[in-house]
């Protein structure tokens, strides 16, 4: 049984990686709202990263940072702000609690690092300028920190395209959103939540242990593909 930090595990892509892991690890989730359910694997703490000071926790074995955003605006409406607030949940919130279980997440067994991109940090894609900001910010601490400490702890991203969570309502919003969406992506679909915990699971488990500083981009081709 590992011993697994999550944080944003209560909704989208973090709800089904608490969901898949709970069953056989010791999952500790930090995030503003509690899941829908419990679990005696389950350990819930309800705060902000940004703002209240994290707990203290006796074992990590690897840590899961999913918080993110999706500010899609033109660069004429964005303001400092939400640059600034889109950096903060992206990058600023990873960077603080990375720092706080660094020393902890070093004594695990194989420990592992997993942050979030998106595939709009290369793929230019109109209206993603502060969010394609702040991802490219993700992807530049997972190269960098893979680096710095490749033999001790691995540390890779996921960089989903277009995923059926809460946070995408919007754009997923109708069935005609959804075809148009299908058929943006040369395999014909979009990412499911269920998908991308599965690539989380291979990535923190002991399969992956020659992997660290990677960008996996999970993008029914949109990235990949030219067709």
């Amino acid at each position: 049984m590992k011993n697994i930090l999550l944080i944003g595990g209560s909704k989208g892509i973090g709800n089904a990686i608490l969901m898949q892991q709970v069953e056989q690890n010791k999952v500790y989730n930090i995030s503003r709202n509690a899941p829908d359910f419990t679990h005696p694997n389950l350990v819930h703490y309800s705060m902000d990263v940004l703002a209240d000071a994290l707990p203290d926790l006796d074992a990590i074995d690897s840590l899961i940072y999913c918080p993110g955003s999706i500010n899609l605006k033109p660069i004429g409406s964005l303001s400092i702000e939400d640059f600034r607030n889109d950096f903060e949940i992206n990058v600023i919130g990873a960077v603080q609690v990375i720092q706080k279980y660094l020393p902890l997440l070093k004594k695990g067994t194989n420990p592992s690092m997993l942050l979030f991109s998106t595939v709009a940090a290369k793929l230019g894609m109109p209206f993603h300028a502060s969010i394609a900001t702040a991802k490219a910010g993700v992807e530049g601490l997972v190269k960098s920190l893979g680096a710095e400490l490749a033999s001790v702890v691995r540390i890779n991203a996921i960089a989903p395209t277009i995923t059926q969570t809460t946070l995408a309502a919007g754009i997923l919003r109708n069935d005609r959103m959804k075809q148009n969406m299908v058929e943006r992506h040369p395999m014909k679909g979009y990412l499911q939540p269920e998908e991308v915990a599965e690539m989380a699971a291979f990535l923190i488990s002991d399969k992956a242990k020659s992997i660290s500083g990677q960008i996996f981009e999970m993008d029914y081709g949109i990235v990949t593909f030219k067709i």
